[in-house]
């Protein structure tokens, strides 16, 4: 479902002094934007609040928020600025199909892909974000030995990622059909995911790394 436009939100993005305006100028420098030597993104990042959380869980990590909906993102970015503690945590607001040209090569260690919508139509599966469109990006982007976490309510999306993954030459170390029967406490409660929690329905989650050659 579209989110409605919150004015305030789309007013107050602009001014945020958590956005970067034009990503594809820090390609390479991220970690000395944010001093650290690991960097996490999460593409479609809602409202904001997983990335945060981690941001507060692990203070020395670079996460970067990325979010093409402008009301979602100005949410989130509000958040980010009046959030006191230091964080190493900025906020992309754009379409992640351009992901590529953000990052330099092997500069991102870890990708959060949390929720992701599943366009279940066949026509639209290229937007998907486990699509080979996207997954061509990534390889490119990613570390050595750098992973993808995905977290997903949607089997039919989980089911054509585990294709996807397999087919784009990464390789699989973690899965789970139901995430949050045991304690992850390393690992922070999306919006979307505590609802589903709620409702008892399972979380589909899998890891996948790719070694480059």
């Amino acid at each position: 479902m579209r989110m409605r436009k919150v004015k305030w939100a789309t007013d107050y993005l602009p001014t945020a002094s958590c956005l970067v305006k034009e990503p594809s100028k820090q390609a390479g420098n991220w970690k000395k934007l944010l001093d650290t030597d690991t960097l996490h993104i999460e593409i479609g990042c809602g409202k904001g609040n997983y990335s945060l959380d981690m941001a507060k869980m692990y203070p020395d990590t670079g996460f970067i928020a990325i979010e093409k909906n402008e009301s979602a993102a100005g949410i989130a970015a509000k958040k980010y600025d009046e959030d006191t503690e230091k964080k190493r945590l900025k906020l992309i607001q754009e379409d992640a199909s351009s992901i590529g040209e953000w990052f330099g090569p092997r500069e991102v260690d870890v990708i959060h892909l949390n929720f992701s919508d599943p366009w279940p139509k066949k026509r639209y599966a290229k937007r998907r974000l486990s699509s080979a469109t996207f997954l061509d990006q990534y390889k490119r982007i990613l570390s050595f030995n750098g992973e993808i976490q995905m977290k997903t309510d949607n089997s039919a999306l989980f089911e054509y990622s585990l294709i996807e993954f397999q087919n784009a030459g990464f390789k699989m170390v973690e899965i789970s059909v139901d995430y949050r029967r045991e304690k992850h406490d390393e690992d922070a409660i999306t919006e979307y995911e505590q609802k589903f929690i709620s409702l008892g329905q399972p979380i589909y989650r899998c890891v996948w790394r790719y070694a480059h050659d």
